[in-house]
């Protein structure tokens, strides 16, 4: 007999009988392909703070402008949960796989797209209104991107190894902002009447490169066994998001919760503490910009080492330790942040975005996902994760900047991002799992 081949380690039969993709191969494709995602998405974050109040609203006063800005940054999570339905749906029915591959194209498409809009000054109405909508697509497509690129790592990796295997497609997001921040910095240091002109756009005209390697890597690993499971015993439900409500629906509004203040705080480091930095504080753009980066490399770094800790201590128990973080570094993040200095504003954002934030944020994806059985997992699992960004994470930047701008205290802020990680902790707290050890025994026996 001949000995295995490189091909026979990475392709061996699993229950089913057909070939299953060494988890290790399908978590780095989960990972490069939610990175394009969220590259695509966060550019526009970063761009919503910097860019759009002058070349799409430049009519309105500074505030309106911003707000403005960033409303449009929040209409693309409208489109959201319509995303989490339809891809859902279909990835409830015909495979996962199939679904991540229209997403990753209906992304860089709209993303390019964008880097070839015209301003208002040159097609008026229209700009802000093409903005728009295609921001819409990228709303629409994320919407059905982070549930399946989650259950084709989760699914793939073995009973007992989920919480590391299953925190690559989270770091897809730090990856993402990272990239995006990175991308950015480089274009801010162009002159600003270059950068308005045409500097801002180079970014947005790069995802189409990213798309083309994340297909690659996508194309080349194979379905879910938990899909194939579902083929082979015909257990597959005609309309999935019906079940998913009807059985599920109190898993569905606590995973909503449990997310709220994870997603809220992201886009809030990501997008209105660059504005805030820079307009409020004075810390000059690329400064505010690199401290982002930095909290996004942390962020990086850990995710996998607490997704690691969760398979050993329970999800339940790691996220409710990052939700609690989070809780308690946010005053402190603003006191840095408000001093006005550049390596304190990085370690303010890095004290949420890259530290409280990582034990939640490395644990979300099997966490949220094995709440759900595998024949509506996809559609209850982005449910779930599409309503809490439609309540929380759309319209963050825009709450926290009408906020101040009413008040003019960054207080009101404070409080307002307090109340909702307060209701994440709650929520948390009450999925209905066990936690510690018991939790982590209860992981070694799922099966898909």
């Amino acid at each position: 007999m001949s000995a295995p081949t490189q091909t026979d380690a990475i392709v061996a039969p699993d229950s089913t009988g057909a070939p299953k993709t060494n988890p290790a191969r399908v978590a780095v494709a989960s990972l490069v392909g939610t990175t394009v995602e969220y590259y695509d998405f966060f550019i526009f974050g970063t761009a919503a703070a910097l860019v759009f109040p002058h070349l799409f609203f430049p009519g309105s006063d500074p505030l309106t402008g911003t707000l403005l800005s960033f409303a449009t940054l929040g209409v693309g999570f409208l489109a959201r949960p319509l995303g989490g339905i339809v891809f859902g749906h279909f990835g409830d029915r015909i495979g996962r796989k199939k679904m991540l591959v229209i997403t990753l194209l209906g992304m860089g498409l709209a993303t390019v797209l964008m880097g070839l809009l015209p301003s208002y000054h040159t097609i008026g109405i229209a700009a802000p209104i093409l903005l728009t909508l295609l921001r819409l697509v990228q709303g629409f497509m994320v919407g059905g991107e982070w549930g399946g690129a989650t259950l084709m790592a989760v699914e793939h990796a073995p009973a007992g190894r989920r919480g590391f295997f299953g925190s690559f497609p989270q770091m897809g997001a730090p990856a993402g902002v990272g990239l995006a921040t990175a991308a950015f910095l480089v274009a801010a240091t162009l002159p600003d009447e270059q950068f308005l002109a045409w500097g801002w756009r180079v970014p947005f005209l790069l995802s189409a490169v990213l798309v083309v390697v994340g297909l690659a890597i996508r194309l080349a690993v194979s379905e879910s066994p938990a899909f194939r499971a579902i083929e082979q015993d015909d257990k597959k439900e005609a309309l999935p998001i019906a079940i998913a409500f009807r059985d599920h629906w109190k898993s569905i509004l606590l995973i909503a919760g449990v997310y709220l203040s994870q997603g809220v705080l992201a886009y809030i480091c990501m997008s209105y503490f660059v504005n805030y930095g820079s307009k409020q504080v004075g810390i000059p753009r690329v400064e505010a910009l690199l401290g982002v980066l930095v909290a996004s490399i942390v962020a990086l770094i850990l995710y996998p080492i607490f997704g690691a800790l969760s398979d050993f201590f329970g999800r339940k128990t790691m996220y409710l330790i990052g939700a609690a973080a989070m809780l308690v570094s946010i005053i402190p993040a603003f006191l840095l942040i408000n001093t006005g200095n550049s390596v304190l504003f990085a370690v303010g954002v890095t004290l949420i975005f890259g530290i409280a934030m990582s034990p939640a944020s490395g644990v979300t994806g099997p966490l949220m996902s094995m709440v759900f059985p595998k024949e509506v997992r996809y559609s209850g699992a982005s449910i779930g994760y599409t309503i809490s960004q439609l309540a929380g994470s759309a319209f963050a930047p825009m709450i926290a900047a009408a906020l101040f701008g009413a008040t003019g205290s960054w207080w009101s802020v404070a409080i307002y991002l307090l109340v909702v990680a307060a209701i994440s902790v709650i929520a948390t707290y009450l999925l209905p799992r066990p936690m510690g050890r018991a939790e982590a025994t209860l992981q070694r026996a799922e099966v898909h």
